[in-house]
């Protein structure tokens, strides 16, 4: 009983001690000042991005949707700890199926609507429509009951227990609409947020403007923010060192250099989650063979990836998605390396000597993805393994590519929690599973860790569940990369940069202020 209180107390107040230790740091420079208009240069933006928040899946629209437009119930704040949005308290039952959330009063739409628990309801049920293909859907499938106990309380009955339920609900997917004009919402972009929208014009820029009523007062300093569509990574640098904008995300480790030189700029990076893929979809033949899929992360050098594509901006990976900076991280699992004696005797094994396979990629997956690949082309044919890189358009290529060509280039910022990693894109059946690999013990597990409140337990199995990922699972994972952005030095922010996501959390629009 002693560790359930603990818990529930580390669950209202803090995420993982891995996340804080590895979040970064800088002395405050300046108590926040009001004004001006934030001008950001961002990678991510697509011609089909809207404000549904369920089909966010790249920086430029993660960061106009979470954070600046819309709000969530919780938040993983810069510090690492989690605290509540537009909850302000909650509470688990002991066996953590029944949560019962606060939500702040006083809080109103763009549109003027109060907010209240049918928004919550309402919100969150879009997840689960029929025709939903949210990546959020497996977070609020879970939820079996919705009852609205008062306008600014609800109680949430889980399916099974989940220890880090407040946590996943911090997911930028789960953006609060006002229930009674979710399609207006979704089409103008209304929500909670500090910022309404001004002019939308997606895959090219968006304006927003300071929303007066907002509930927040420590946060949203700017009167403005011109959010631009920059894809291309020589031009995101040019338009800051230019003072076309004031601050840029994904910078491009061939032009940091120049960046460094000057004095007007300042590039600031954080070590988090973010780990860099190549998933197969083993469905499909060649990569249906366990064989093949291991040949072929045999044929990665993963050190040469790390010294030229991130140019030491991260570390070698070993083919899971948890990272140093998740609190069961597996840091002693045999770290997988370049063998490609191995991976040809695997092949010969299968009886596909001489292996033939295409690799989609664009630098739309990741910063030097293309590079990335053509290396693994070189390194991929000491094990006799024949690798066509097919470069694919960066427009689109997130519903154009990924998840339908069977093999592809592909970043994940990470989860705060093993169990909101694994259950947004390892669970069996949900939207963003990108392999579509099935293995039973990995599925059993996942459910038994999530509702596990010892800690020690939920180790031993997350470690196993790592282990059965790096042998088994259809994902390459060769690289962890830092998260690297820049900024005019006209700006500040407060004593922590978050590393859950990049450029702060992707909630710069909230947290920095002009000095």
């Amino acid at each position: 009983m002693s560790f359930e209180l603990d818990r529930r107390g580390f669950l209202r107040t803090s995420v993982a001690a891995g996340v804080v230790a590895a979040t970064g740091i800088r002395p405050v420079i300046a108590a926040p000042k009001v004004g001006g208009t934030l001008r950001l240069g961002i990678a991510g933006a697509n011609t089909s991005d809207s404000w549904d928040g369920r089909t966010h899946s790249d920086s430029f629209m993660i960061m106009m949707g979470h954070g600046t437009v819309f709000d969530c119930l919780t938040e993983v704040g810069a510090d690492g700890q989690l605290k509540g949005e537009l909850a302000e308290s909650w509470e688990p039952s002991a066996d953590a199926k029944t949560w019962t959330f606060n939500l702040r009063k006083g809080v109103t739409f763009h549109n003027g609507k109060p907010f209240n628990a049918d928004d919550v309801i309402a919100s969150l049920n879009l997840h689960t429509a029929e025709d939903s293909k949210s990546a959020a859907k497996p977070i609020v499938s879970a939820i079996t009951e919705m009852k609205k106990m008062n306008d600014h309380q609800l109680q949430f009955v889980l399916a099974a227990g989940n220890a880090d339920f407040p946590f996943l609900l911090s997911d930028y997917h789960i953006l609060i609409h006002p229930a009674d004009n979710i399609q207006e919402s979704i089409a103008k972009g209304i929500g909670t947020g500090g910022y309404q929208v001004e002019n939308h014009d997606p895959g090219v820029r968006t304006i927003v403007s300071k929303y007066a009523n907002h509930y927040k007062s420590d946060a949203c300093f700017f009167d403005s923010i011109e959010q631009i569509a920059i894809n291309d990574a020589s031009a995101r640098m040019n338009a800051l060192m230019t003072n076309q904008v004031d601050a840029i995300n994904r910078v491009d480790f061939k032009t940091e250099a120049l960046l460094k030189r000057n004095p007007n700029v300042e590039i600031f990076e954080v070590t988090g989650n973010q780990h860099y893929t190549f998933p197969m979809l083993t469905g499909v033949s060649p990569y249906d063979n366990a064989d093949v899929r291991m040949a072929l992360k045999l044929a990665f050098n993963r050190q040469e990836l790390v010294d030229k594509i991130l140019q030491g901006h991260g570390a070698v990976a070993n083919d899971h998605p948890i990272g140093p900076a998740n609190q069961y991280y597996h840091k002693d699992l045999a770290q997988r390396e370049y063998d490609p004696d191995r991976a040809k005797a695997l092949l010969k094994k299968a009886g596909m000597e001489g292996l033939t396979v295409d690799l989609s990629a664009a630098n739309a997956a990741f910063t030097g993805a293309i590079d990335a690949s053509q290396l693994l082309q070189a390194s991929a044919k000491a094990a006799g393994i024949n690798i066509n890189v097919n470069q694919e358009p960066d427009d689109g290529y997130w519903s154009n590519v990924w998840l339908k060509k069977p093999w592809c280039a592909c970043y994940w910022s990470g989860r705060a929690t093993e169990d909101w990693m694994f259950s947004t894109a390892y669970e069996s059946g949900v939207p963003w599973n990108d392999t579509g690999w099935e293995n039973e013990r990995f599925q059993s597990l996942l459910l038994e860790a999530r509702a596990e409140l010892d800690s020690s337990k939920r180790q031993e199995m997350y470690f196993e569940m790592q282990e059965l990922c790096s042998n088994d699972g259809g994902t390459v994972v060769p690289m962890y990369a830092n998260y690297v952005d820049a900024h005019s030095t006209k700006l500040a922010h407060g004593e922590n940069i978050g590393n859950l996501w990049q450029m702060d959390g992707s909630r710069i629009a909230e947290r920095w202020w002009f000095s």
